[in-house]
């Protein structure tokens, strides 16, 4: 298969790539802390339960952050956490584990190797999330209850540089010994002195102090007693082991800025002594649902399962690709009304993608990987993530491409592959158009859904490649799969079944 970061250039160079950083509220240009490698952190999910398409939104933004960083030359040192214990339900450190409610919730016992069990099963669905959305896996996932040990080092050096306080319930950090608390998110700590954003607790010195260990009949035994580390120590610790003390992106959803990333800020600068945790801090708005925020209570809870597999939402279900686009259709940053209608939207861009891209196959086949033209993606997306000028031009680059245009055809493959939409000719659109001539005719869309198909057995995707066979089958096209006795090569023939 093309392959944009493979293949491009090694002489292309970029306008800088500008983002915007939330510690400072303004675009900055970016400059990585090494030359060759960009090491980033987002932070992942609490895995009690399915994710929603709310939470997956963070992923594919993460995803297409990394994608840029490596079309223009970098190489991206990806970390993402899985929370499986110590969320706490209340950024106050009150409430239930969340682990603890799913536990419940699905009749388990309540014990470590029942946390463990309850996890795996939605890392799994997680993982499969990403798949159908096509986000690049990180270069190491990362999960808290491996990594308890580190948690406790680093809450022992902060309790040592005495930033930490003991309450009944736990052990805390002290914020008035941080004088830049509430910096990333713009916090006043009169506001928070007052109770508006956190319950108050007479234990605390100020009621935004927060959990760094919690007493507990269930957990790991420490110097402090049996219990677990706080949510937001379990980020500094395995940020820290994989991309170091100081690293230069930190991405996750705008609900995390406070208390989560705030916190993370803290305990991190003063444990390390260093003054910044990451250099740029970069957040995703939020997800509505029909112009109504996301949430049980509404009614308009979807998870990405339900909306791959179910009817549930809009009366079908919708391609892993489409619901990419979907989010990818408004800018990072700016809040996401999904509705019918976007959806409905981008599965017609999906699809007129697909079309274009079996003629563009059929037309010049494997001379696509061969090209080397240096072709500049559409700058804006170097503008803090601009894609909409990029998605725009795309429809018309296909065209062309698919009449002939060389040069279109290879920016419509170097887009697909920079917006993740290089999988986009699997749509099985691809056969449920096809028409057979006649028997001893090979069709050009034949031809290409072929090819496309040795393409996928080579990269190993026998998901998408059994499908595709399925598919024509249904069709009476008969597939046989063998190797060429020359070359060695696989190959593939075909007739049709009446």
């Amino acid at each position: 298969m093309f392959s944009l970061f493979n293949s491009r250039p090694k002489t292309i160079s970029f306008p800088p790539l500008s983002l915007y950083n939330s510690e400072t509220r303004s675009p900055e240009t970016f400059v990585s802390l090494s030359k060759k490698e960009v090491k980033l952190y987002s932070c992942g999910p609490t895995v009690y339960d399915y994710a929603h398409i709310g939470n997956l939104r963070a992923y594919v933004f993460a995803d297409t952050l990394k994608r840029t960083l490596l079309y223009n030359g970098y190489v991206v040192n990806h970390t993402i956490n899985y929370t499986d214990f110590g969320h706490l339900t209340s950024d106050a450190d009150t409430g239930d584990d969340k682990m603890m409610k799913g536990l419940r919730r699905e009749g388990l016992d309540i014990s470590l190797d029942s946390m463990r069990l309850l996890s795996d099963r939605y890392i799994k669905a997680f993982n499969e999330d990403l798949i159908a959305l096509n986000i690049i896996f990180p270069t190491q996932f990362a999960r808290a209850s491996d990594y308890v040990r580190e948690q406790i080092a680093l809450i022992k050096t902060l309790e040592q540089k005495g930033y930490t306080y003991a309450t009944s319930d736990g052990i805390y950090f002290d914020i008035a010994k941080f004088p830049s608390y509430g910096r990333l998110g713009n916090i006043q700590l009169a506001e928070l002195q007052n109770g508006a954003r956190v319950e108050i607790n007479p234990e605390k010195h100020h009621p935004a102090d927060f959990a760094l260990w919690k007493h507990g009949e269930l957990g790991w035994k420490s110097d402090w007693g049996v219990g677990f580390p706080g949510w937001h120590i379990e980020c500094s610790a395995m940020s820290a082991v994989h991309l170091g003390e100081t690293f230069d992106i930190h991405g996750g959803g705008l609900d995390l800025i406070f208390p989560h990333h705030e916190n993370e800020i803290a305990q991190s600068r003063c444990a390390y002594g260093h003054d910044v945790m990451a250099n740029v801090w970069m957040h995703n708005g939020f997800l509505q649902v029909e112009g109504r925020k996301m949430s049980k209570s509404e009614g308009n809870f979807v998870t990405i399962h339900e909306l791959l597999e179910t009817e549930k939402f809009g009366g079908q279900s919708w391609d892993g690709l489409v619901l990419r686009l979907a989010m990818l259709m408004t800018h990072y940053r700016q809040p996401i009304d999904f509705s019918n209608r976007r959806l409905e939207e981008a599965k017609s861009i999906v699809e007129r993608w697909a079309d274009y891209k079996i003629e563009i196959n059929s037309l010049f086949g494997g001379e696509m990987a061969a090209w080397r033209a240096e072709i500049e993606p559409e700058s804006s997306i170097l503008d803090d993530l601009n894609l909409h000028p990029l998605i725009s031009e795309m429809s018309s680059d296909g065209a062309a491409g698919a009449k002939g245009d060389r040069g279109a055809a290879l920016s419509f493959y170097a887009a697909l592959e920079l917006l993740g939409f290089e999988g986009v000719e699997a749509n099985s659109r691809a056969v449920a158009s096809l028409e057979i001539v006649a028997d001893d005719v090979l069709s050009d869309s034949l031809d290409a859904i072929i090819q496309m198909r040795l393409e996928m057995l080579k990269a190993k995707n026998f998901a998408e490649a059994d499908r595709i066979r399925d598919d024509l089958a249904a069709k009476g096209i008969q597939l046989k799969d063998g190797k060429d006795a020359a070359t060695g090569e696989r190959v593939t023939t075909w007739e049709v079944k009446r």
